[in-house]
Formats: C-alpha cells, structure tokens, sequence
C-alpha cells in the first residue's frame, strides 16, 4: 500500500469516527478549508465566509463545532487552522470531491456537474469511491475506450431522438 493509498484508508477512517457528528454541511466546511489553507496553512473566517457565500457569524459556528470536534483551531483575528486530524479528513474530503466531479465530468455532466458532485459525495461510501478512482484511472490511461463510450453515447441518445 502506498502513503496515498493510506492517507486515503486513515481519512476515510476517521470520516467515519466523526460521521456521527458531523453533517454534510460540516464536511462541506472543512473540504473548503482544507482546500484554501494548503498554501499558507490556514484560512480567515471572512475568506471561509466568501468561499462559501455565507455570512461570518454563519462560519464562525460552523468553525466552531468543527472545533469541538478537534477538527481545527479557530484563533485571534480569525484564523482558521487544521488539525492534524483536520488534515486527514480535509485531505480525503477533497480526493472523494475529485474523484466523484472527474467520473460525472467523463460521463459528460456538464453544466451542473459542481452541484452532483456536491449531492453524490455525501452519500457515498468509500469501497466506492474506491472503484471510482479505479475506473477515473482506467479511463485515463485508455483513451479509445473512453472514445467508444463517447460514440455509443451519441449513438444512444440519437436513437432515443
């Protein structure tokens, strides 16, 4: 097993210690912090807040909670910073993400692919984002294959016309 590989288990694991807890909108928070802290490792609550077109007050508890959990720490003049354990969720939040936008991207979800992303990855376990990856990977490296889904698509769906 490779460290992705493992960073991946360990996030899903500890997903899974906090999914009692933590609701969709909480992973969504975290996912945005993990993925706007990477460069300077933390984030403003009022960044948060314009990432997420949400007001202050509406991060701040948000921050908060996640901060019972351990999740994070919420410091002086608004700075955001993750847990290690923050980290290892956030990490694997973000991969999930990835993985579910890239499979609806190659099934040809076009306009609203962002919001069946955001739908799809709450509710989706990990053997299968597992095999998401797998079949992302597959499709990547055999670029006729994915040429003849193409075609049988349009096929399809000319027929159906």
């Amino acid at each position: 097993m490779d460290n992705n590989e493992f960073r991946t288990v360990r996030g899903y694991q500890l997903l899974e210690q906090n999914k009692k807890m933590m609701t969709p909108a909480m992973e969504d928070y975290l996912e945005m912090i993990c993925r706007n802290s990477l460069l300077e490792g933390f984030l403003r609550i009022n960044k948060l807040a314009e990432l997420l077109n949400v007001k202050a007050s509406s991060a701040s508890k948000m921050v908060q909670k996640l901060g019972e959990l351990g999740l994070l720490n919420y410091e002086k003049y608004g700075i955001i910073i993750l847990s290690d354990e923050g980290k290892e969720i956030g990490k694997f939040l973000l991969e999930r993400h990835s993985i579910v936008e890239d499979f609806l991207r190659f099934l040809g979800c076009g306009e609203d692919v962002l919001l069946q992303t955001e739908l799809i990855e709450h509710n989706i376990n990990a053997s299968t984002v597992e095999n998401l990856k797998i079949l992302n990977d597959f499709f990547a490296g055999h670029k006729e294959i994915q040429e003849q889904f193409n075609q049988y698509k349009e096929t399809v769906k000319g027929a159906k016309n």
